[in-house]
């Protein structure tokens, strides 16, 4: 398979065959990815202005610079290679599968005598992964299974031949309470020891009557010969493993091999529910949320869902289970919709699964809204607001010994960070470490700033800091003529106190209180935003100090070899051209005699 590109004004000419198109905008970005029975008429259907496509959709399409094309043998094959490439690259047009767990996995290393133990960690060079599975409960009761049917070792020695045969090892506890055979100092054939690890991988992937059907042989052959302590052992096996099996969620024995695929949805989002079963046993249960992108339809979110979670369930079940009809078939996915029988309740059943979901994170979610409500109207209450909170911005200095002074603004929207409204400042008309005319110089400049651009002003104003900073904030407001139309207050560090313009005395909020947790928070990320950028600042103030020590380069100069070079480190490295390129050639010169005088240094 190889790429073919094309620009959106060639979508005519697109081939009629199924694969997969990728669309990039302006800056080469990947912003979506889309599969097709037929290419032309699919990525066609973005084009025309006839089609109804919503406005989400528009707004991508006049995004699309690029098309890139693979063409494939069938739609399944889109199907596959559309579900790989998107989980590769994350584009932000497409459907976001909101699933971020790492799962579980049985790892069979290669090794002698190879172990069975848990990982999370996926690398197919180590060994034979089987799973994931969907809990860690499903899995350590598989793995107990196993370890009291077979004698699978659980120790990390190496076994090799040479190892073995040198002595080092001796027998541990295990082996004295029966659960090894001792194959480190030699009391166990590896041959016989890789025959139980055989059966073990039978279960492993869920093949229970390969399993059943040896410890039956085995179960008669020693009552056969009379060895009834035996029988009784491999009895007790047996029944081992017949309850397994009856505490999987066992549906039907002539359902042999399916999946499950349930889907509901809302304005924003899908809820899917996804069902294994295995030789009439239920293995795996996983509910996903998917979030919409371009208002896609039932049908688009649940192949999208089904073909992800097939890949890391790793089912290769041809036979799926759905509560939807499909309009179009798709070759080599065979999705039924039952009308009767045990298949029909088996959907009945994810489907209760899916709509069970759906209400849990609608629930969550109205939790999370009445949480972040409840915290702004309670500081509402502990300040004795006006009006609810929900646009607070808070204001911090930062200077070490008075150099390089600045300032940060934090914004929170509805009790949450608004990274987007933060701003940094740097102190223009103040000399020397004056934290209360700096103060009064950014809150001046931030609301004569919002006053000009006609923007809504805070309903709360925070000032990290005490009485002097809080007048300093109060005297900016006051002739900006808007003191009055908006709270504010100021916070001290040492012992949490809130004070208010013209009061003598502060008050202090409950220490448990959510309200002064968010205020410490909006404290502390006004602090946090202001270190950031003064380290910022310093950092680069000490490359230029640097820089302007050398003859003929002026600050001027600096600011352009730092603008372009990022620091003085990059800018030794640089050839004498390329800054010949930006400063010129005789300054460039005094630039290089300089480096090499250091360097010969």
């Amino acid at each position: 398979m190889q790429a073919s590109s094309y620009t959106p004004e060639e979508h005519l000419s697109l081939p009629d065959q199924p694969g997969v198109y990728r669309y990039f905008n302006s800056e080469n970005e990947l912003i979506y990815v889309g599969k097709a029975k037929s290419l032309r008429k699919r990525v066609s259907s973005y084009f025309n202005k006839n089609s109804g496509v919503n406005l989400k959709t528009k707004r991508m399409v006049r995004e699309i610079k690029r098309i890139e094309i693979t063409i494939v043998n069938s739609e399944f094959d889109a199907l596959l290679l559309e579900n790989n490439l998107i989980k590769k690259t994350q584009p932000k047009y497409n459907i976001l599968l909101r699933d971020d767990k790492t799962y579980p996995y049985l790892l069979l290393p290669n090794e002698n005598f190879p172990r069975i133990f848990q990982t999370r960690r996926m690398i197919p060079k180590k060994g034979t992964y089987y799973g994931p599975f969907a809990s860690v409960k499903a899995m350590n009761n598989v793995l107990d299974l196993i370890r009291e049917l077979f004698t699978i070792r659980t120790c990390n020695l190496d076994l090799s031949p040479y190892k073995i045969a040198e002595g080092k090892y001796k027998v541990c506890l295990e082996y004295h309470i029966g659960n090894c055979q001792g194959p480190c100092v030699g009391l166990q054939k590896e041959a016989d020891y890789m025959k139980d690890l055989e059966h073990a991988k039978h279960i492993l992937k869920g093949n229970l009557g390969i399993a059943k059907s040896y410890f039956k042989n085995e179960m008669q052959h020693y009552a056969e010969n009379l060895e009834f302590e035996k029988a009784q052992k491999i009895k007790e096996k047996l029944d081992l493993l017949e309850k397994y099996q009856a505490k999987s969620l066992v549906t039907n024995p002539s359902i042999s091999n399916l999946d499950v695929c349930t889907i509901v949805t809302d304005e924003k989002a899908a809820y899917v529910n996804y069902l294994r079963v295995k030789n009439g046993a239920m293995n795996v249960s996983k509910n996903v949320e998917l979030k919409k992108r371009l208002d896609e339809s039932e049908e688009q979110l649940l192949i999208t869902a089904l073909v992800r979670l097939q890949d890391q369930f790793q089912s290769d079940s041809n036979e799926v289970l759905t509560n939807i009809e499909l309009e179009e078939p798709i070759e080599g996915l065979n999705l039924i919709l039952p009308k009767i029988g045990d298949k029909k309740k088996l959907v009945e059943l994810s489907l209760k699964n899916a709509l069970y979901y759906k209400k849990e994170k609608a629930l969550l979610k109205g939790l999370n809204e009445d949480k972040k409500d409840r915290v702004i109207k309670q500081l509402q209450q502990d300040l004795s607001l006006p009006e609810i909170p929900d646009h607070i911005e808070c204001f911090d200095n930062s200077n070490i010994q008075g150099t390089n002074p600045v300032a940060s603004m934090v914004c929170f929207l509805n009790g949450k960070p608004s990274v987007k409204e933060y701003r940094h400042y740097h102190i223009k008309t103040v000399i020397g470490a004056n934290d209360f005319a700096s103060m009064k110089e950014i809150v001046t400049r931030r609301y004569k700033r919002l006053l000009e651009e006609n923007k809504p002003m805070p309903k709360l104003v925070v000032i990290d800091g005490g009485k002097g900073q809080l007048s300093s904030a109060v005297e900016a407001l006051q002739e900006l003529g808007v003191y009055g139309k908006m709270p504010i207050i100021g916070i001290a560090k040492r012992l949490e106190e809130i004070y208010f313009p013209g009061d003598s005395y502060p008050i202090h909020i409950d220490k448990k209180s959510e309200s002064l947790r968010l205020l410490q928070r909006i404290r502390d990320e006004a602090h946090r935003f202001a270190i950031t950028f003064h380290r910022k600042v310093r950092s680069k103030n000490a490359f230029g100090t640097q820089l302007t020590a050398i003859p003929g380069i002026g600050e001027n100069t600096a600011n352009k070899l730092l603008s372009h070079f990022k620091s003085v480190k990059k800018i030794s490295e640089a050839s004498q051209e390329e800054i010949a390129s930006i400063i010129g050639a005789s300054k460039a010169q005094n630039l290089f005699d300089w480096i090499a005088k250091i360097k010969g240094a």
